[in-house]
C-alpha cells in the first residue's frame, strides 16, 4: 500500500468542506450583467447545493479585463458588490471568496479579493501583489503590498492569491509558513498556457502540502481566450475535481485534516534550512 493511501485512509472524514467554484464567462465593461450573472450562479448553486460551505467566484468578474475603460468602471472601495455579497453570504449561510474585482481606494484602483463569512461579515480584504504585465495590470492597476490569511468558520486557515500569484512560490510557502492549509486562487488564465495553470497549482499543492482551489474563468475578451479547468487539489497534489472549458459550477469536498497527515508523514517544514537558504554568499 502506498504511502499516499495510507495517510488518506487515515484522515477523519467527519469534517469535510464541501465547496463551489463558480467557473463562468464574463462581459468585459457590463458591470450590471456580470453581477447580475454572479448573483444567478449563486442562487442556482445554492438551490441544488444547500449544503455548500463555500463558494469561490473568478478573478476580475465586476468588469473583466476593461482596463481602458477602468477609472469609469471601477467600483469605489468596493461599497455595491461588497454589499450584496454581504447579503448573499447572510442569507444562504454559506461563505464567500468573492473572487476579485476593480476597485478603487485611496485613489488607485487594485485587483481585490473580499472574503465574507456566512453571517455576511466581511473577514478580508487581498489586494493582488504581482501585476500581470502581458495583459497591462501595471499600466492602469495599483499592487498590493502585503500577503492575507483568514479564517473561515472560525477552524478553516486560508491563504489568499490571485491568479498571476501562483508563479511566486515564495508568496505561497509564506502563507504555508503562517499556517494556511487552504489555498484560494481566483484567476482569469488565458489559453495557451493550460500547461502552466495545472503544473504551477498541482505544485503549489504538493511543495506547501495544502489544499490549493482555483476559479478560472471560461470565454473571449477581445482576442484572448480563458479556458476555465478550475481546480480543487489535494495536498499530495491529486485533483479532487477540474473544471471543463465551458461554464459551470464545480463542486468538490476536501478535508483539512489531510493537510495535517501529510505534512506528519513527511515533515517538509520541519526539515527546512532557510538559514542556508539565504546566506548573503550565495
Amino acid at each position: 500500500m502506498s504511502i499516499q493511501s495510507l495517510d488518506t485512509e487515515s484522515v477523519q472524514h467527519h469534517n469535510k468542506i464541501k465547496l463551489a467554484l463558480l467557473q463562468c464567462d464574463i462581459t468585459v465593461g457590463d458591470t450590471t450583467a456580470n453581477r447580475e450573472r454572479i448573483q444567478q450562479l449563486i442562487h442556482e448553486t445554492m438551490q441544488k447545493h444547500p449544503d455548500v460551505q463555500v463558494i469561490l467566484l473568478p478573478e476580475m468578474w465586476n468588469t473583466g479585463y476593461a482596463l481602458t475603460e477602468i477609472h469609469e468602471l471601477v467600483d469605489d472601495e468596493g461599497r455595491i458588490e461588497r454589499h450584496w455579497i454581504s447579503e448573499y453570504a447572510a442569507s444562504y449561510k454559506v461563505n464567500i471568496v468573492a473572487g476579485s474585482i476593480a476597485e478603487k481606494k485611496d485613489g488607485k484602483i487594485y485587483n481585490s479579493m473580499y472574503v465574507f463569512d456566512m453571517n455576511g461579515e466581511q473577514i478580508a480584504r487581498y489586494a493582488k501583489l504581482h501585476l500581470f504585465r502581458l495583459m497591462d495590470e501595471e499600466k492602469y492597476l495599483a499592487a498590493g503590498d502585503e500577503p492575507v490569511t483568514f479564517t473561515l468558520d472560525e477552524k478553516w486557515f486560508c491563504g489568499a492569491s490571485i491568479c498571476y500569484d501562483i508563479r511566486f512560490p515564495e508568496l505561497i510557502r509564506s502563507l504555508a509558513l503562517k499556517g494556511a492549509k487552504m489555498l484560494f486562487v481566483p484567476a482569469e488564465w488565458p489559453q495557451p498556457r493550460l500547461h502552466h495553470w495545472r503544473t504551477l497549482l498541482m505544485a503549489r499543492a504538493i511543495e506547501n502540502q495544502m489544499y490549493v482551489i482555483s476559479c478560472n474563468r471560461v470565454g473571449t475578451s477581445g482576442s484572448t481566450s480563458f479556458f476555465g479547468h478550475s481546480m480543487i487539489i489535494d495536498p499530495w497534489g491529486e485533483i479532487v475535481a477540474e473544471g471543463t472549458e465551458n461554464e459551470e459550477i464545480l463542486v468538490g469536498s476536501i478535508d483539512p485534516a489531510m493537510v495535517d497527515a501529510v505534512r506528519e508523514r513527511i515533515p517538509v517544514f520541519e526539515d527546512r534550512r532557510p538559514e542556508i537558504y539565504f546566506k548573503k554568499n550565495i
